[in-house]
């Protein structure tokens, strides 16, 4: 791993993830997920969660269809996971603490920054709680970026409509798959740990990126 400092000039532009990274969405996820699966008779379990995870919507429902052998469309799974998701991020999402901090501090540092998330921006379009357009320079959601985290066509496209390459570039994700395919096309890596969640623990995150933060508080002692 490198050592690589959060702080500028160590990067040159930032990449992050929504869920999980900026956002403590694992729950309401899990919701959504036990909701639909629930409705169809099938136990909801830590493989669903990952397979999902790094999915957008379209993929994850042909992922669904195919490993279930669900009588659906795509379409129709994708218009649920909307319809239910809209009501919870309305109400229930807010940023993590520090991270809204961070993101302003990077601007003002004149560091362009890019929002990589599978979500759908009908739903990130609906928090009340969270103007997250505004946070960032470009903004690549779900289809926009082509395939899953498995593949790094999300993070070139963010990178290229910010006018910059993978090198002098870090991405902020809070999953083991995601950092390493970011990793694997030449971008720095931070992880984020995310309390409870159903992925692999801090370690596995730590021996993956090239920093790892538990909290966005641990920020605060970087720039002290």
């Amino acid at each position: 791993m490198a050592n690589v400092s959060l702080m500028p000039p160590s990067f040159a532009a930032a990449i992050f993830d929504f869920d999980g990274t900026l956002a403590l969405t694992d729950g309401l996820w899990r919701t959504v997920d036990e909701l639909f699966f629930a409705r169809r008779g099938i136990p909801y379990d830590a493989e669903i969660a990952r397979a999902l995870s790094t999915r957008g919507f379209a993929e994850g429902a042909e992922w669904c269809i195919e490993r279930y052998g669900l009588d659906e469309t795509p379409e129709a799974i994708c218009a649920e996971w909307t319809e239910t998701s809209i009501e919870l991020y309305k109400r229930d999402v807010h940023l993590r603490d520090g991270a809204e901090d961070y993101l302003h501090y990077l601007r003002e540092q004149g560091i362009p920054l890019a929002l990589a998330t599978i979500n759908d921006r009908t739903i990130l379009a609906s928090m009340e709680r969270v103007d997250i357009f505004s946070l960032f320079d470009v903004v690549v959601c779900g289809q926009e970026g082509g395939r899953s985290k498995a593949h790094p066509d999300i993070f070139y496209k963010a990178a290229c409509e910010l006018g910059v390459g993978p090198a002098g570039t870090i991405v902020f994700e809070d999953t083991p798959d995601a950092i390493a395919t970011a990793a694997a096309a030449g971008f720095s890596t931070c992880a984020l740990a995310v309390p409870g969640s159903l992925h692999q623990g801090f370690e596995t995150l730590r021996s993956t990126a090239d920093v790892a933060l538990e909290s966005w508080a641990e920020l605060y002692t970087q720039r002290a």
